[in-house]
């Protein structure tokens, strides 16, 4: 860390219940190389206890601190300050977006969490299954298989990026629809292309792809989302022409 100092101000974005929305700044001596939860946390600890916002690991792992920095989601455990402003400049931080806010930086991400679960989206996976070429099946569990942890970090920011979600709240958004691709792939279980062969499933995305840019661990929901669309398409002719 460089021993650079900037005087940056932070404007968080503030609700608690019954209460309206607001912002409070809050001018902070920073080095340009910290982490904005970092920066987070320091309001939260020295001007501000009432603050809420969630955090866990601080390395891009569990997705807990997903939120919007100047109006894009982003992981603020691994965001430089030094990407997002400069020495005398201001940061935005908001929760995300297309969620309801339950206080401060912290939404109500129940929905997307039930509608993962109809995906019967593991996020274990056997470790023969999903580890890469160079990795070591070392992971070992008392009964002898293996485990490790696929991509989706739950983190919720590709639904906030979403168009679609922003306006359709019935729409399954790309996070799940990704779920139900990388099941799919796994099981070829003919009941996942049901769930997303809807009006509020596949066919609403309009491939902005907001989804892919945002997302931290490369799932490439957009992509993942276009897939599934040729996998129901080809499921439909499959069943056309074997009545």
């Amino acid at each position: 860390m460089s021993d650079t100092q900037w005087r940056v101000t932070f404007e968080v974005f503030r609700q608690k219940s019954g209460q309206p929305v607001h912002y409070d700044d809050f001018p902070m001596d920073v080095n340009p190389d910290e982490y904005v939860l970092d920066v987070i946390e320091r309001i939260w600890a020295f001007n501000d206890r009432s603050l809420t916002f969630r955090h866990a690991c601080h390395h891009s792992t569990c997705g807990a601190c997903g939120m919007r920095v100047n109006g894009v989601e982003k992981l603020t455990c691994i965001t430089l300050l030094r990407e997002v402003t400069r020495d005398g400049g201001k940061v935005r931080i908001e929760p995300l977006r297309n969620f309801p806010v339950l206080s401060d930086l912290v939404v109500d991400m129940s929905d997307f969490y039930l509608r993962l679960d109809e995906t019967n989206f593991s996020q274990v996976a056997p470790l023969e299954d999903a580890c890469l070429p160079f990795e070591k099946k070392q992971q070992v569990r008392p009964d002898g298989s293996f485990e490790r942890l696929v991509d989706c970090l739950e983190c919720g920011m590709c639904i906030s990026a979403c168009p679609i979600a922003l306006t359709t709240p019935e729409y399954l958004g790309p996070g799940v629809l990704a779920a139900a691709q990388h099941a799919y792939l796994q099981t070829a279980d003919p009941g996942l292309l049901s769930l997303v062969d809807s009006q509020d499933g596949v066919w609403r995305c309009h491939s902005a792809y907001e989804c892919t840019a945002v997302c931290p661990s490369n799932v490439d929901p957009g992509w993942r989302i276009m897939d599934m669309r040729k996998n129901v398409l080809r499921y439909r002719i499959q069943k056309f022409f074997t009545r």
